[in-house]
């Protein structure tokens, strides 16, 4: 007997989502047994956003929710059991045990250890009672002696040290809260929590939470045969939580589309207080698979007042953002270039920036200039043996843009003119420069809504994201030799 995740809702009537999820947990191992048990007729659990849509219609809760509809309505659908079977894309997620008390829902879904199809006759899944136990042992927690709103925050806020001990991988040991309250060492809700030591001072004015991801991507194109092109996206998530109180809880929630990208190698700030161990073991070293943990990633915490990263993590995607072709050729006393650019069909095409700069090293002052570009601008800096090529902030509908020429160089001043000890003959390359604000290369967002605060008050919710480039090369073809990332620390 297990479940596989536990969700409290708080029924929110006129609101736009018409509900919020107050807290969520869901246990991996439970998951994987479930995967193992079910079969074919698995159906993974769902992020919080779709299963609160699908819940609230199913119970008939929705504002606008007035309709006939016959699939939920009919005589043949009528529920004495408080046990439903939700329609998220395209799948029936069966059996969800789900209640309305106080306007909470508290919902589970226990664990079926056989095949759902059809479904087995409830009295043979020993997790649904188990299910409702678990419930009702949360209701009774959160409601004994409960005066106010700011009481509710406040158990709701213990609820994830609790459960460690109550339902620890989600099999229930003890449906009574209170006696893991008791084990546990937490500051009484009548009494005045203490200042930690670590935290200076208390945020006053309004609530508020800002969450920023930042996608570095890296690449090294060489385009020569029996040479592999690398890349790598390295991602920073940065937070700030203005919230009042002197311990305010905040978990936080990355999400991936369908064809995202795992995150792997994910390294979390001090304050985050529990972490899935299928975040903590996704690593780059491994192979990649279809089992690999894609979300959601979440991170319960004790935010600190100042701005601080949430984490840092690695992902392996499958193509870089723009692939390119760059080919240098010595002719007597100038050199030919050929350039082409191709934004890959997956990117977003709409750039704050997007540059080509191509430095020519150990050369002198560039004297004369003959080229032709299917897109953009060209900038020279004769001094600096520099050539911009300016994108713009979109490529065109063929997603492919072209330059060519030739650079003809004056005499060489080791005073004025860049050196480098690397780009030497015809070893050269250019350097992409770009940012795509609203965007990730790996697809991860912050759901706003699946943010959960325990603290007084309700917090404006805000998240941003932008992809942008670093030490993005793509060198000439015809060079003698590759040239690494370890050889441009030397």
């Amino acid at each position: 007997m297990a479940q596989r995740a536990v969700w409290l809702i708080s029924h929110e009537p006129g609101t736009p989502l018409c509900g919020t999820v107050r807290f969520s947990r869901r246990y991996p191992t439970v998951e994987k047994r479930a995967r193992v048990f079910n079969g074919a007729s698995y159906v993974p659990i769902p992020e919080d956003g779709p299963f609160l849509k699908a819940l609230l219609f199913e119970l008939r809760l929705l504002d606008d929710d007035k309709d006939f509809v016959e699939s939920r309505d009919s005589c043949s659908r009528i529920n004495k059991t408080s046990i439903y079977g939700l329609l998220i894309g395209g799948e029936e997620l069966w059996p969800v045990v789900a209640f309305l008390k106080n306007d909470i829902i508290y919902a589970c879904v226990p664990l079926v250890e056989q095949t759902l199809s059809p479904h087995p006759p409830l009295i043979s899944v020993s997790g649904v009672s188990q299910g409702f136990e678990f419930l009702f042992g949360i209701q009774d927690f959160l409601y004994s002696g409960q005066k106010n709103d700011s009481e509710l925050n406040t158990k709701l806020s213990q609820l994830p040290d609790l459960l460690l001990q109550a339902c620890p991988f989600g099999t229930l040991l003890d449906a009574n809260l209170k006696n893991s309250l008791d084990n546990t060492n937490f500051a009484s809700v009548t009494q005045p929590q203490k200042q930690p030591a670590w935290k200076t001072g208390t945020y006053k004015g309004k609530p508020q939470v800002s969450i920023s991801i930042t996608e570095k991507v890296k690449s090294m194109q060489y385009d020569k045969q029996g040479i592999a092109d690398t890349w790598q996206v390295v991602g920073t998530v940065t937070c700030k939580c203005d919230l009042e109180g002197i311990m305010p809880n905040v978990t936080i929630s990355l999400n991936l589309p369908t064809n995202g990208s795992p995150l792997q190698d994910i390294l979390v700030h001090p304050c985050v207080t529990s972490l899935d161990s299928a975040i903590l073991t996704s690593s780059s070293i491994d192979a990649m698979d279809d089992s690999a943990f894609s979300g959601p990633y979440k991170f319960p915490l004790t935010p600190p007042l100042e701005s601080f990263n949430l984490c840092y993590y690695t992902s392996q995607v499958p193509v870089p953002p723009i692939l390119g072709f760059y080919q240098m050729k010595e002719e007597e006393v100038q050199l030919r270039i050929t350039i082409n650019l191709k934004l890959h069909e997956s990117v977003k095409n709409n750039f704050e920036f997007c540059e080509a700069h191509i430095p020519f090293y150990n050369r002198g002052p560039i004297t004369h200039l003959e080229y032709k570009t299917s897109f953009g601008q060209l900038e020279v800096f004769r001094e600096k043996s520099l050539l911009i090529w300016i994108i713009g902030q979109k490529f065109p509908k063929s997603m492919e843009i072209s330059l060519s020429g030739t650079v003809t160089f004056g005499a060489k001043s080791h005073e004025k003119q860049p050196f480098d000890p690397i780009c030497i003959g015809e070893t050269a390359y250019l350097k992409l420069h770009f940012r795509i604000l609203d965007y990730t290369l790996t697809g991860c967002y912050a759901d706003q809504h699946s943010v959960q605060v325990f603290a007084s008050g309700k917090p404006k919710i805000s998240a941003y994201r932008k992809l942008i480039s670093s030490d993005y090369y793509i060198w000439n073809s015809k060079a003698p030799a590759p040239v690494t990332y370890g050889s441009l620390l030397l």
